[in-house]
């Protein structure tokens, strides 16, 4: 029954991005068009490093880099509060996308990324249902955060370094 949450948050996101209207013309923290997407991208970039320090953090909280030991309450503690910084660094992007973009399904890079966006809140969902649940299986908490991150290289790829690359994404 927990796991419904994630799955709900997720179509919720895809289909409100499907059921709105877009408007390009909408302003991100006061910037248009190519002025947003420029400060998307670089916060996009800023949520990538975060989510970086993220992997790092649980790879040390849990004794899996070389050389670690458990962890420690400031670590476990940096850990959360890098993830409640990137969570909300994500929400004025995705709110932009949505308002602007929608969910579109166009190209190919454009549907990964529409996709990719709800299953990054299904996947947030899902880690704070994991988090707060003693019901899961140990292996579960780190695919699941596991997914979280691709899914944010993923949006990062598929944006971010489309953006700051001159439109173009290798491989895409």
């Amino acid at each position: 029954m927990l796991l419904l949450i994630p799955v709900v948050v997720g179509l919720g996101v895809y289909f409100v991005g499907r059921g709105l209207t877009p408007d390009p013309n909408s302003s991100f923290f006061g910037a248009r068009y190519d002025e947003a997407m420029d400060l998307k991208a670089r916060l996009g970039s800023a949520l990538l490093a975060l989510a970086l320090v993220q992997l790092l953090l649980a790879a040390r909280m849990y004794g899996r880099l070389p050389g670690s030991k458990p962890s420690s309450r400031v670590v476990s503690t940096t850990h959360r509060v890098t993830g409640l910084v990137a969570f909300l660094l994500s929400v004025p992007i995705a709110y932009h996308c949505l308002t602007a973009y929608g969910v579109e399904l166009t190209t190919p890079r454009v549907a990964i990324h529409s996709i990719t966006g709800c299953v990054l809140y299904g996947a947030f969902a899902a880690k704070v249902v994991v988090v707060r649940s003693h019901r899961f299986p140990g292996w579960t908490l780190p695919v699941v955060g596991a997914l979280l991150f691709c899914s944010i290289a993923l949006l990062w790829y598929t944006a971010a370094l489309w953006e700051l690359n001159g439109f173009r994404t290798p491989g895409l």
